[in-house]
């Protein structure tokens, strides 16, 4: 099911797009590649849902654009304060009233295109407070609890700036999601842990003998173990890349090829970090601009390709 623009959805202030173009080719370089291959005005909308999604997450972390500033990090009660002042300024947003800050201007530009579901930025948020209340995972399902908070959810509210709606194809937009932070938090066990967290489950830690603990992780001698729990990760992470696959079929044509991209850059990165094995994290494992033209093309052909409806 796909549904039209609301009347009246027309161009954002060039100062809140430019913006907000910087904060994707900054802060994500595999999305912002795909986001070029939808439609103009999909683009804008997904740039601006991006640049909230992205302020969220660098309030919360302490970042700029997803990167370490060098400040210490934020204390517990000023987390839960920079969690509240994010509830507040989003509900503001959604009521058309958004602070002069120019993620919540450009959310409630998204929200005023799209009537937003109020529970899907709520949600995000959510997944954000995990972070906030130093949330430990003792199963691959709590796991992927959080793979829905932060990423998830996501992409149900992607999947409505282009137009589907339908509950089945926002179930296959939020495997996309969980697929994607699979991939991140294997690609960054390590440089999680020097920050002091940890994704993977206790369980499947204790299974290789491993306590479940950031010094853990870093230890010279837990390589081989991080290794092979990165590729349980990857490994983890297809079934939902098989399901979003058949949810790029309900997407408009431009929106699918950007969608199956950015799939393909993704899926493409954890095969890496399965592949460099224990050197995963010599280096961060990511695609070239070569790479990301080769799955453009693969992205293409899914696309405009014959269509599963079933």
């Amino acid at each position: 099911m796909t549904v039209a623009q609301p009347a009246g959805a027309g161009r954002a202030g060039a100062e809140l797009t430019t913006g907000a173009a910087d904060t994707i080719a900054k802060g994500s370089k595999s999305f912002a590649a795909a986001a070029r291959l939808f439609d103009a005005d999909t683009r804008e909308s997904v740039i601006l849902l991006y640049a909230w999604c992205r302020h969220c997450d660098d309030v919360i972390d302490g970042q700029d654009l997803g990167h370490a500033t060098g400040a210490p990090a934020p204390s517990p009660p000023e987390l839960l304060a920079r969690l509240e002042a994010l509830r507040e300024g989003t509900l503001a947003a959604l009521a058309g009233r958004p602070p002069d800050v120019p993620a919540f201007r450009a959310l409630a530009e998204v929200n005023r295109r799209h009537a937003l579901p109020q529970e899907l930025p709520l949600a995000h948020l959510a997944g954000f407070a995990m972070d906030v209340e130093g949330r430990t995972y003792g199963t691959f399902a709590e796991v992927l609890d959080y793979c829905y908070g932060v990423a998830g959810v996501v992409g149900e509210m992607m999947s409505v700036v282009m137009g589907a709606r339908a509950p089945e194809t926002l179930v296959r937009a939020a495997d996309l999601g969980r697929a994607f932070q699979l991939t991140n938090i294997a690609r960054d066990i390590v440089p999680d842990a020097h920050a002091g967290r940890v994704y993977l489950p206790a369980a499947w830690m204790a299974e290789e003998g491993l306590a479940p603990s950031a010094a853990a992780i870093l230890g010279s001698a837990s390589r081989p173990a991080v290794a092979r729990l990165a590729r349980r990760l990857v490994e983890s992470a297809e079934p939902f890349y098989a399901s979003a696959r058949l949810g790029i079929d309900a997407l408009p044509r431009r929106s699918a090829w950007a969608v199956a991209t950015a799939m393909g850059v993704y899926r493409e990165i954890g095969l890496r970090v399965v592949e460099r094995g224990e050197r995963a994290w010599d280096t961060r494992v990511s695609t070239s601009g070569f790479d990301k033209l080769r799955l453009a093309a693969k992205g293409s052909a899914i696309a405009f390709g014959p269509r599963n409806r079933t």
